[in-house]
């Protein structure tokens, strides 16, 4: 079987069994192309563990990344654990190759004085700060990821028991309760301006333009930017700043873990524990600042 065939079966069976999005599985067949044309005669199938480690050491000695190594490494490892499973080959080449050493970056997030600020900075009374303003605040209260915000239907949300069903990465859902304070600007802006923007044409999205069509993530992130500047705030901003706040707030006032994953909807609590270290940092400032021998 040609590399090409083995390459498309392993992306069907990773979308019909994980059902990964179409950038994740466009990832992981770049990453298996682009070690298929190192291999050149040999095909994917053949591959040794001495042509995976020369082919990383190569791509090393070109400047890649040890985090772009790691990617490309899990992939492989992904891709020969299908082969083994489907009897294409006998050994898994990449079972000896040691995962680069990489530093894990703390994600940017902002002081509960500085999330007031920002929650504070649209106008409330108009149909666009409305909607800014319930966008923002259901960001910080839910911990959602931006693109699950924007992707949110009139169905997925319930006000009255104040519980979202979010549809997560790889269309799994969880319940995620929202709080009073994004409960009052999510139904100010549900009965008055939502209706507005819309006059009447029909959307199922809950967060709309003036063209009665869903917000798009980068509309959204341009609007962030903007409320921002607006409220003062010069820090590096990323689409997951207020969900790391989310997150962070939480554990800095004694939430579990193990909730806050659940929260996040991450599927492993090591994706959770790098908020661990942020809390950590924070208490080390406190500490520095406040104690006689800091």
């Amino acid at each position: 079987m040609s590399s090409k065939q083995l390459i498309d079966l392993f992306i069907d069976a990773l979308w019909v069994e994980n059902g990964l999005s179409q950038n994740t599985l466009s990832a992981y067949a770049s990453d298996l192309r682009i070690f298929d044309k190192s291999l050149a005669k040999k095909g994917l199938a053949q591959a040794s563990n001495s042509d995976i480690s020369f082919f990383l050491n190569q791509r090393y000695d070109q400047g890649i990344s040890a985090r772009s190594s790691a990617r490309i490494l899990s992939s492989l490892r992904r891709f020969y654990s299908y082969l083994l499973r489907e009897k294409q080959i006998n050994t898994d080449p990449t079972a000896l190759i040691d995962t680069p050493r990489i530093g894990r970056p703390l994600p940017s997030s902002l002081s509960e004085p500085d999330v007031e600020l920002l929650l504070s900075a649209p106008e409330p009374t108009s149909l666009l700060g409305a909607r800014d303003k319930a966008m923002l605040e259901m960001l910080y209260a839910t911990g959602l990821r931006v693109t699950e915000l924007v992707s949110l239907s009139t169905n997925q949300i319930n006000l009255r028991q104040g519980v979202l069903r979010v549809i997560g990465k790889g269309n799994k859902e969880r319940l995620t309760p929202i709080g009073e304070q994004a409960i009052d600007s999510l139904e100010n802006y549900m009965q008055y301006s939502r209706k507005a923007l819309l006059s009447e044409r029909p959307c199922d999205a809950v967060f709309v333009t003036n063209r009665a069509a869903g917000m798009t993530r980068q509309a959204f992130w341009h609007i962030i930017k903007r409320y921002a500047k607006k409220a003062g705030i010069n820090k590096e901003l990323s689409p997951h700043t207020l969900r790391h706040a989310f997150a962070t707030h939480l554990l800095n006032h004694g939430a579990d873990l193990r909730v806050v994953q659940l929260l996040l909807g991450h599927s492993d609590l090591s994706t959770t524990q790098i908020y661990t270290h942020i809390a950590k940092e924070r208490l080390k400032e406190m500490h520095t600042k406040y104690h006689p021998r800091g």
